[in-house]
């Protein structure tokens, strides 16, 4: 009479992984996270390895993660993988105070932020015969028409 295990809340072709309380807010996070949403995993690679930004570091080594998941706990084929969600979601804002001038004091935020990123094997599309399209009337005949028209008036 043990307890019922809880169903996979991934589809069975995805794989995740995350990250707590990276240091930098939610929009920065947000913004590299972009970056590689809806690549292929090697491209995301080469992204977030050449981004200037210093989140970017913490967004790579999550992403390392979750094809190492993908991989060995998934038996999902990694050069497949694409990333289907990268987002970044609030944590604690630490609060501290700088002096100022006259007694006063200036409020700093220090925020944190998680990160998650899940990634999938892209499922193969098979390419479709694209059919040719309907050729209408020419429209030389069309112009010729109004020409003549024009010229009577």
């Amino acid at each position: 009479m043990s307890k019922q295990q809880t169903p996979r809340a991934l589809a069975d072709h995805q794989a995740k992984a995350s990250v707590m309380g990276v240091k930098g807010s939610v929009q920065k996070a947000g913004l590299v996270l972009e970056l590689i949403r809806g690549k292929n995993v090697e491209t995301a690679m080469a992204n977030l390895q050449f981004s200037r930004k210093k989140i970017a570091e913490d967004a790579r080594k999550c992403l390392e993660s979750a094809i190492a998941n993908a991989e060995n706990n998934h038996d999902l084929n990694v050069d497949k993988l694409v990333v289907e969600e990268a987002y970044a979601n609030k944590n604690i804002v630490l609060k501290r105070f700088r002096a100022r001038a006259r007694g006063r004091a200036a409020k700093i935020l220090k925020p944190r932020c998680n990160m998650i990123i899940i990634v999938g094997e892209k499922a193969e599309v098979k390419k479709e015969a694209k059919k040719a399209p309907k050729k209408s009337a020419p429209k030389t005949a069309a112009k010729k028409e109004t020409k003549t028209e024009e010229a009577k008036a």
